[in-house]
């Protein structure tokens, strides 16, 4: 066994001291002991120093015996390629630059492939070389983006490592159980004991774990204990339920609508409204119902003007959703999840409407508005300014019920005059709206979106686009920064978007590039030396995707 040295107190320790104060005070002011002032004054007391240390050592002893750590675990998973492992040696080595608005040059941003270089090994499950864990580590600790990616890719010697090293302890929280296995489904006993006994963040974990798994099981186990949990842990379970959400929650759910929280009521409700067959959905349709209903003696003139009288006939006319918001908000409610209390500057009656109708089954309209489909039930005129709280609400209810039909309604055509549909009154809501969609329908009407708009408002829905982009997308977002560049406009103004593309285009698309690597001629009004900012760019760009294709070859992904 190993022993490790500790000080004892020495006879020379006031002579240390003292040695040491000199140096502070200068050998100009304080010689040592025995010595004169002079030239050979810091000559002594470097000699002096240099002998009580000598001193000190001598006067170490050993400590008590420790024990040796285990050895580390094996990981089963198979070697990195040799290629795949310098390149991810090359990948943690490198560096991020200093921030700020300085020019970035040609050459790509490493670390920002890092992410990429982890999802791919870990797709193919790859155990990585031993002496890179120490690397790996410490950009994880600097990146918590990284940590779920890194941490699945280091496997259990990481979590060996985190506990011999303080600085790495995050990846012991990070791990449920601080990187205990959880137990199997079939180990009732330990499953019980855990949820008693364990930690909030192992209870959480287990919680999430089985609900994945047996989604009855997590709720069962919550159930046994839900009376006596604390408020803000019975809100944090009860967000555990998103996953997997179906009707056998709702008498679960239904029960905790006279939860003492009010955080926990509202999460009942919210999750409840989430599933259009459930009685406070009902609830909610029947209130929501008798705000909104189509009144036929109102109607609205191609032009869009509402008049008073008529019904929708030959000269055109369409008729008029009519909406009168709900003047108190009672008790029942209450109970349902609608918050009573307005946000300062918003008026009561709009507040409650939104969500009446924000938690109504969408189902609800096409009934309640003569059989319309979502789209018509969208393009129709909506009396006394109500159209905007009407349309919001409605978007969000698409969000939460994830309905792909009303998200195209509310969406509309991506190359609409407004940039975007009747009801997304935001690129964020937008942007939640697209997400409902499938990848390749989210990334045909951005593409849309991006050759009708440009990329000025892009950004945010790009975000919400699978990687690699399909190729309508890629070639949408290279041809519109190509005009950026032909006009001569800010290269800079559009960093955000080229980041995006280094890490989303698909690598094919390099060869594609190649003509995009000139520096162009600059027109009259154009910012002076863009054409040179804008072909370091497009030659960063062309780098990143053939660094991205060569990745992905060495780690044997198709």
């Amino acid at each position: 066994m190993t022993r490790s040295p500790v000080s004892v107190d020495a006879p020379g320790a006031d002579v240390w001291e003292g040695l040491v104060t000199t140096a502070l005070l200068g050998t100009d002011r304080r010689t040592p002991p025995g010595t004169a002032p002079g030239p050979d004054a810091p000559a002594a007391l470097l000699d002096a120093a240099a002998v009580e240390t000598v001193r000190r050592r001598a006067g170490l002893r050993p400590a008590r015996a420790a024990e040796r750590p285990q050895p580390a675990p094996e990981d089963p998973r198979p070697a990195l390629p040799p290629a795949a492992a310098r390149r991810l040696a090359m990948l943690l080595a490198d560096r991020p630059g200093p921030s700020g608005g300085g020019r970035r040059g040609s050459a790509p941003d490493l670390t920002e492939l890092l992410p990429q270089w982890l999802a791919v090994a870990n797709a193919q499950g790859f155990a990585p070389p031993p002496q890179v864990l120490p690397a790996l580590l410490d950009a994880a600790r600097g990146r918590t983006d990284l940590r779920p990616a890194a941490l699945e890719f280091a496997g259990p010697r990481a979590l060996w490592l985190a506990r011999l090293n303080p600085d790495w302890r995050f990846a012991l929280r990070a791990t449920p159980g601080g990187g205990a296995a959880l137990p199997r489904l079939e180990d009732e006993e330990r499953i019980q004991r855990l949820w008693q006994e364990g930690l909030f963040a192992e209870r959480v974990a287990l919680l999430s774990a089985l609900r994945s798994r047996e989604p009855a099981a997590a709720r069962d186990l919550l159930a046994t204990t839900w009376a006596t949990e604390r408020a803000e842990d019975r809100l944090m379970f009860l967000d555990s339920l998103r996953a997997g959400l179906g009707p056998d929650d709702e008498p679960f759910l239904e029960q905790s609508l006279a939860d003492r929280s009010r955080n926990v009521r509202a999460t009942a409700a919210e999750l409840l409204s989430a599933l259009p067959g459930s009685a406070l959905a009902a609830r909610m349709a029947v209130r929501a119902g008798a705000c909104v209903a189509i009144d036929h003696l109102r109607t609205a003139q191609p032009g869009g003007e509402c008049l008073e009288g008529g019904a929708s006939g030959a000269d055109g006319s369409t008729p008029t959703i009519a909406v009168e918001a709900p003047h108190e908000c009672d008790p029942g409610m209450e109970r349902d999840g609608v918050v009573a209390k307005a946000p300062a500057g918003r008026g009561e009656r709009s507040w409650w409407l939104g969500q009446l109708v924000e938690a109504a089954p969408l189902a609800t309209w096409s009934r309640r508005l003569g059989g319309r489909t979502p789209r018509e039930i969208v393009a129709l005129p909506v009396a006394d300014e109500w159209q905007g709280e009407l349309h919001a609400a409605w978007c969000r209810a698409a969000v939460r019920q994830r309905d792909a039909e009303w998200s195209r309604a509310l969406l509309g055509e991506p190359s609409a005059p407004d940039a975007g549909g009747p009801g997304a009154v935001s690129l964020a809501e937008r942007a939640k709206l697209l997400g409902t969609l499938g990848a390749a329908e989210r990334a045909e009407w951005v593409a849309g979106f991006i050759s009708a708009h440009g990329l000025s408002e892009a950004f945010q829905l790009l975000g919400v686009c699978g990687v690699p982009w399909a190729a309508p997308l890629g070639r949408a977002v290279v041809d519109a920064l190509n005009i950026a560049r032909d006009a001569g406009s800010y290269p800079w103004s559009f960093s955000g978007v080229m980041g995006l593309a280094e890490r989303c285009l698909d690598p094919s698309e390099a060869s594609r590039l190649d003509a995009l690597l000139a520096v162009p001629d600059e027109p009259e009004n154009a910012s002076p030396g863009a054409g040179g900012y804008w072909a370091e760019a497009f030659q960063r760009l062309v780098t990143t995707l053939r660094l991205r294709a060569a990745m992905t070859e060495e780690l044997g992904a198709a």
